[in-house]
């Protein structure tokens, strides 16, 4: 870590240049040729990728940004705060500290705090951007967090950890016991030092997987933001042999959906043909698997039992996209060419054998505008557009 990189002028120089061509002012002279151009064109690329991601970081003075890659691989303080709020007590350890997003919002909720990431460099970093925001209680430690462990006598309320696929499984179906640190290798020595254990993967874990790798599972939360999935959460509590709750949370500006399940209890769904109102699950309930439930708790039905779409003749509060269906038409060529061929719309597919791109490429259809199009297969297993409008 430069320190010089904190001096007043040259983080109002970092401040001014976030709006250039940073191609072409790292191919410009330096304007202080006494510490490394690159040091600094990476200040103003880590912060350009903190604005929306970690604002906080972003607005405060001082900050030191580390290479961008562990501005990408952090929680955003959206998701962070989210699973912060879940949890409090006396003390947390996070394993994987990484640039230390999670470890500032465990401390509003945990009198102590202790950030582990064995890249010294990053540590030194982390710990001199919590003086710059003024939070006190978190203490880093630069060091392999099972090496830590195995020496403190400490027994920690939670551990948390974010463990990082191997670099070499590429290709490979990603299980737990193919990240580093091995979750599932090391889980019992995890709970010889704390009752509950959080682990926060990435979306593309197959859930299934997770549960036959893990033991102990309370809850799982699959989070998303605006639509997307960012991660999910798996909550274990030592001995723990009940039910696993699975909630589904899509965060976005203006509300929390947040849709409550028991694995393996998923109620049968019921099926209709399209009716005057489509409804597409968010991406939450999608990977939750439980979205069948839904027609018990809402009413409404199913256009297929693989299409995870539904329609009902009343309009309700949905997790998910409303739609007003304006016409249904089977997939067939003179019906595609009157009401599809060549217009502008927006495209999605469930459970249809073409792609969104080979359905643009083949009937020549062009993005956007007001007119929404699904392209699904009914009850009756026939192909079908949904031309639709949106709620």
């Amino acid at each position: 870590m430069n320190l010089n990189i904190i001096t007043t002028e040259i983080q109002d120089f970092i401040d001014k240049s976030l709006q250039a061509n940073i191609s072409k002012l790292a191919l410009s002279k330096s304007p202080f040729p006494e510490i490394d151009w690159k040091e600094i064109i990476n200040q103003i690329v880590s912060k350009n990728k903190a604005k929306n991601k970690l604002p906080s970081w972003f607005e405060t003075y001082g900050i030191y940004f580390p290479p961008s890659l562990s501005i990408e691989q952090s929680s955003s303080e959206i998701t962070a705060k989210y699973k912060a709020n879940l949890i409090s007590g006396k003390a947390i350890i996070d394993l994987t500290g990484g640039f230390g997003v999670d470890c500032y919002y465990f401390a509003q909720n945990f009198e102590t705090v202790i950030h582990c990431e064995k890249n010294s460099e990053l540590s030194e970093i982390v710990a001199h951007n919590y003086k710059q925001l003024n939070c006190n209680n978190i203490g880093c430690i630069a060091k392999n967090s099972s090496d830590f462990l195995a020496e403190t006598s400490t027994i920690f309320e939670w551990i948390y950890l974010d463990p990082s696929r191997r670099s070499d499984t590429k290709g490979k179906v990603f299980l737990l016991k193919d990240c580093l640190p091995n979750v599932p290798e090391n889980l019992d020595f995890y709970f010889s030092k704390s009752k509950n254990i959080l682990i926060k993967t990435a979306p593309i874990l197959d859930i299934t997987a997770g549960i036959s790798e893990l033991k102990y599972i309370k809850s799982i939360h699959i989070v998303a933001i605006e639509n997307e999935v960012k991660e999910i959460l798996w909550f274990l509590e030592k001995e723990y042999r009940g039910e696993i709750e699975i909630v589904a949370v899509n965060i976005q500006k203006e509300k929390i959906d947040t849709n409550r399940f028991t694995l393996g209890e998923t109620k049968n769904a019921t099926f209709a043909l399209p009716e005057l109102f489509l409804y597409e699950p968010n991406a939450a309930l999608l990977k939750s698997g439980c979205f069948d439930n839904l027609c018990n708790d809402l009413n409404i039905k199913k256009l297929q039992v693989n299409s995870h779409l539904f329609t009902n003749i009343k309009l309700i509060e949905f997790p998910g996209r409303r739609f007003i269906i304006e016409e249904t038409i089977l997939y067939k060529k003179e019906e595609v060419k009157k009401h599809i061929e060549g217009k502008k719309m927006n495209i999605t597919t469930r459970n249809f054998p073409l792609s969104v791109e080979e359905l643009r490429k083949k009937h020549k259809i062009s993005d956007g505008g007001k007119i929404y199009t699904f392209f699904t297969t009914n009850l009756n297993n026939e192909k079908i557009v949904l031309i639709c409008t949106k709620i």
